[in-house]
């Protein structure tokens, strides 16, 4: 992991701190409390002085002795960490050929570089044709066009009919590329760089709907993550603060029930713990307890997903059968014999089961709930509460009506 030795170029007293780069989410809050004891680490300011790269591509060694805000220089990291090696030669020879040294020129190039073609091996030319082809062409060509692709005449048209600048990485070819403007020095374009249950965009409701003015969040994100990136958004009244929504890894009936206009940021991000936490059979299971508890708020969908052990649930069961068939074979609620499958009666076991119980057949498959809390109650703020308070009442109205039988007596 490429590392970051940084310093406060007005205090150089304070001494140093070493920041792992990218920084793993875990990791996060505490780096932010390293570098702001050196009374740096400003969410907007270049304020943190590169005194040694480590570990890290050459590349990245001329960020040494420069000012750099902590925030885009970890973004950096992460987009680069994704790349292959090609993407790397790519990156490294257009950052010497622009001369690039300003953190929004590189991460502006990460989302082009790979429109240009680097030679650093002149013996193969059907190779660099077919990648020079590839890289002008998005990275993508049919099978079939690549069979009926002269490799050899593409890279001699480009050796000869295009100049190439010599650099520490290959001699490379810009392909006419324009250096991307998609980060404008503010609110850093939308990255997955983990595995995210669910993007978040910060947006001002003065805002057009059609803005670029967004400030991505990825949840779960430490409370420090949150707090820099209102910070970034710049975003001051939280009244005038909504959000727009992403990707997401949720099932669709939680993306639905959730409003991302008035939720809080902080209640989608428990939610997005509580998700995180679920297994994939879970997390199906989930969506079909949106479906029948019908939640209005990403806090009640937190309670349900905290809850599911509540709920019975017959995953792919549409009909009377299937739920019975689920129930004896799969639920490990009966000891199934397959040599006596053709004497049950699915179909008549399921509706008896059903009549039983509070349940619904959805897309994901027949959901039933079992808890003694009604679902309204459940989704409350503190359902443990309410229940324990409901227990409570009920053991304080049998003790109530033993002393008033033993005074009877």
């Amino acid at each position: 992991m490429m590392e970051a030795v940084l310093s406060n170029s007005d205090h150089p007293e304070f001494g140093e701190v070493t920041i792992p780069l990218p920084i793993p989410r875990e990791q996060y809050d505490h780096c932010i409390e390293l570098v702001n004891a050196l009374e740096i680490g400003s969410v907007v300011a270049s304020d943190c002085h590169v005194n040694e790269i480590c570990k890290g591509w050459p590349v990245f060694y001329r960020l040494e002795g420069m000012q750099v805000n902590l925030d885009e220089l970890d973004y950096l990291a992460k987009r680069l960490e994704s790349f292959d090696v090609g993407e790397y030669a790519q990156f490294q020879a257009m950052t010497e050929k622009l001369d690039l040294t300003s953190m929004k020129d590189l991460i502006n190039l990460t989302f082009c570089c790979q429109q240009a073609t680097v030679i650093t091996d002149f013996s193969d030319l059907a190779a660099i044709g077919r990648s020079h082809y590839l890289n002008t062409h998005g990275g993508c060509a049919s099978t079939e066009e690549l069979e009926h692709l002269d490799g050899e005449e593409t890279a001699i048209l480009l050796i000869e009919g295009s100049e190439g600048t010599v650099t520490r990485y290959g001699v490379v070819y810009d392909n006419g590329m324009q250096l991307s403007q998609l980060y404008d020095g503010k609110h850093l374009p939308g990255y997955h760089y983990e595995a995210d249950m669910i993007m978040v965009g910060l947006v001002s409701r003065q805002e057009p709907e059609n803005t670029k003015n967004v400030t991505w969040i990825y949840l779960p994100a430490s409370k420090g993550q949150i707090e820099r990136a209102i910070q970034r958004s710049g975003i001051v009244d939280p009244k005038d603060m909504c959000f727009r929504m992403g990707d997401s890894m949720c099932q669709e009936e939680v993306d639905v029930a959730v409003d991302f206009r008035c939720e809080d940021i902080y209640e989608l991000n428990e939610l997005a713990q509580a998700v995180g936490k679920l297994s994939h059979d879970d997390c199906i299971k989930l969506g079909a307890a949106v479906s029948i508890a019908r939640p209005e708020c990403a806090s009640q969908i937190r309670h349900l997903a905290e809850n599911l052990v509540l709920f019975e649930f017959a995953p792919g069961a549409h009909t009377p059968a299937e739920y019975g068939k689920y129930m004896i074979q799969e639920s490990d609620h009966f000891e199934y014999d397959p040599n006596l499958d053709e004497y049950y009666d699915y179909e008549r076991y399921g509706l008896q089961h059903m009549d039983q119980e509070s349940g619904m057949f959805t897309n994901r498959g027949y959901i039933a709930y079992q808890g003694t809390l009604s679902l309204e109650e459940l989704m409350m703020e503190d359902p443990t509460e309410t229940h324990e308070a409901e227990y409570g009442f009920r053991l304080g109205g049998i003790r109530m009506m033993a002393q008033h039988q033993s005074k009877e007596f």
